[in-house]
C-alpha cells in the first residue's frame, strides 16, 4: 500500500458526492465497474462486485469478503445522504452477493 493510499483530510463534507466517485477510482482493494453503485438492479450490483472481486489482484482478502466489504464501505461512507431508495438497492444487493457466492444460510 503507498503512503498516499490514505489520504482523509476531515474535508470530506465539503466534497459532495465526490468521495464515492474516488472510491471507485482509487480503491486499493478492487477494479470496480463505473457507476455500480448507481444501478437500480441488486443482481446486477452484485455479479458485478463479484466479477471485480474475483479479477482483481489487489485485493487483500478472498473474493466474497473483498466483494461485502466495498459494498458496506460504500453504504457506511454515504451514510444518511444516501436516499431510502437507495440504500434498499445496495441492501438488497448484499443478499444478492450472499447468493451469487453460495454464502445463503
Amino acid at each position: 500500500m503507498s503512503p498516499t493510499s490514505h489520504h482523509h483530510t476531515g474535508h470530506d463534507h465539503a466534497h459532495g458526492e465526490k468521495w464515492s466517485q474516488d472510491v471507485t477510482e482509487h480503491s486499493d482493494a478492487m477494479d470496480l465497474e463505473e457507476h455500480i453503485f448507481e444501478s437500480d438492479d441488486p443482481h446486477r450490483i452484485a455479479l458485478s462486485l463479484k466479477h471485480s472481486a474475483e479479477a482483481s489482484h489487489r485485493r487483500k482478502s478472498e473474493p466474497y469478503q473483498s466483494a461485502m466489504s466495498m459494498l458496506t464501505f460504500y453504504i457506511n461512507r454515504a451514510g444518511h445522504n444516501l436516499p431510502a431508495k437507495r440504500k434498499k438497492v445496495l441492501e438488497d444487493a448484499k443478499d444478492e452477493l450472499r447468493k451469487v457466492f453460495g454464502r445463503e444460510d
